[in-house]
């Protein structure tokens, strides 16, 4: 017997249920998303950067999602394409019209875009006004991925399941939290993203 209040019963009046008789909500149009391929676009940002030992620079090489995945057990359809490599705060506005570009050409619903995050909340924008019938979700890193210990495997992990799950629109996603393209920022004092009407901001 499962005690779990997670789990489903049968209730007559309601339909799936929660043990302590919560309505489960999923239409047909999540089931079915949930099976369907999943696009990365890169970008670059911190999350691909690699780190120079000899110079102590930082620099882009090759992306690190195949590895990422790897690493992950990832068993996803994803299908993974670098667009650029660079870091956002040189990102044009030539840049963001491509992305649009690829985001429009692409057949699938379900985008994920690995970005910088100082202005990730522009090319979400610009993402936005585009209008596309599609999930899009933006997310990167604080930490390089080849540091060790990096936030960007968590961020990419929560990313891949909110774009199966939420509805057409831009979002960003970092620290286990997703936001509208429309009422976000980054608090480059805390270097946390947040509400733009949260009430518990830390700052201006």
């Amino acid at each position: 017997m499962v005690h779990s209040r997670y789990a489903m019963v049968k209730n007559k009046n309601y339909g799936p249920c929660t043990m302590d008789h919560r309505p489960i909500s999923i239409t047909l149009q999540h089931l079915n998303s949930i099976f369907m391929p999943i696009n990365v676009f890169v970008t670059g940002g911190t999350f691909d950067k690699e780190y120079d030992i000899i110079n102590g620079r930082l620099f882009f090489k090759d992306t690190h999602l195949p590895e990422i995945f790897k690493l992950g057990r990832c068993t996803l359809d994803v299908n993974i394409r670098t667009l650029m490599m660079i870091d956002s705060l040189e990102m044009t506005e030539e840049d963001r019209e491509l992305i649009v570009k690829h985001c429009k050409r692409c057949v699938d619903e379900q985008i994920v875009i690995t970005h910088g995050t100082d202005t990730m909340v522009d090319t979400a924008k610009t993402l936005a006004a585009a209008q596309l019938p599609k999930t899009i979700v933006l997310t990167g890193a604080m930490m390089p991925y080849k540091f060790g210990s990096s936030d960007g495997l968590f961020n990419l992990g929560s990313t891949l399941a909110f774009v199966q799950i939420l509805p057409h629109g831009v979002y960003i996603a970092m620290n286990g939290k997703f936001y509208t393209a429309d009422n976000v920022r980054k608090n480059k004092r805390t270097g946390y993203f947040e509400e733009l009407n949260d009430p518990a901001k830390v700052s201006q």
